[in-house]
Order: structure tokens, then sequence, then C-alpha cells
């Protein structure tokens, strides 16, 4: 090999291995950035939970009080 392929060669190594290193980076940032997200989701998803059993447990206090009023026709004051 003379000198000028050397040289180009180091050149294509040297590019490559910045290319490799910055891949290794943007690697890291991504599973940091999924490791963000699987939190969010995990607390997103804890809180929806929340949310229907609290939404369940209101629709049936409702029901409940639906039940205690009185039946359509009677108003309980015996005017017609």
């Amino acid at each position: 090999m003379n000198c000028r392929a050397v040289a180009l060669a180091m050149t294509k190594l040297e590019e490559l291995s910045e290319r490799i290193e910055r891949l290794a980076l943007r690697h890291e940032e991504l599973r940091r950035t999924n490791l963000l997200l699987e939190q969010q989701l995990a607390a997103v998803s804890s809180e929806r939970d929340s949310l229907r059993s609290r939404l369940a447990a209101a629709r049936s206090r409702i029901d409940a009080l639906l039940e205690r009023l009185p039946a359509n026709g009677t108003t309980g004051s015996g005017a017609a």
C-alpha cells in the first residue's frame, strides 16, 4: 500500500469511528428516553385505573340515589 492509500484508509476508519461513537450516544439517549416513557406510561396507566375506579364508585352512588327517587307519576303531594 502506498502512503496515499494508507492515509485514505485511516481517514475512512476515523470517519467510521466517529459515526460509531455518534450512534452509541444516540442509542444511549434513546434508551434513556424509552425508560422515561415507560415510567410515564406506568404513571398514566395507574392514574387511568384510579379514575376508572372512582367513576365506578360514582356510578354506584348515582344508581343508589336514583333508586331512592319516587317512581314516575308519584309526587307524594296528592295533587293530580
